[in-house]
């Protein structure tokens, strides 16, 4: 299974709906594939024209190592070291903070993920999850 460009965009609105509703400062959205590569993004007014790097980032990460910006960020909390190699590794596109959501199947296959940032790490979190799940999926974050 991929992400389609249609559940792509299912996605983004359904998280941005939930910024919205939550209060939150304006985001920006980013759905990848498996492979690290953009689908689709969105960013709201008002949000700093940076962000697309930073959603990109937080996404590219959890791609890149299988694991949910959580876990990322508790790595980075615990070993710099392994964070600073990663963003050598991957040209800097490795930002290791809560807002980079696994998107898994049914089957618990992983097939993309998503990034946010503009709020808190934990309300991106948040926002991502709540896309993902509005779109049949499950969100690993």
């Amino acid at each position: 299974m991929t992400i389609s460009i249609e559940t792509a965009r299912k996605i983004i609105a359904a998280a941005l709906a939930k910024g919205r509703a939550a209060g939150m400062k304006p985001l920006s959205v980013v759905v990848v594939d498996a492979g690290g590569h953009t689908i689709a993004f969105e960013r709201e007014d008002g949000a700093s024209p940076g962000r697309y790097a930073i959603a990109h980032g937080k996404a590219h990460g959890c791609i890149m190592l299988g694991l949910p910006g959580s876990a990322i960020q508790a790595r980075a909390d615990s070993q710099a070291y392994f964070v600073q190699a990663m963003n050598g590794l991957f040209d800097g596109d490795f930002v290791p903070v809560k807002g980079g959501v696994l998107v898994r199947d049914g089957a618990g296959t992983v097939i993309g993920a998503v990034g946010i940032t503009g709020d808190t790490s934990d309300n991106d979190a948040l926002a991502a999850s709540a896309g993902i799940e509005a779109a049949g999926l499950v969100a690993e974050s």
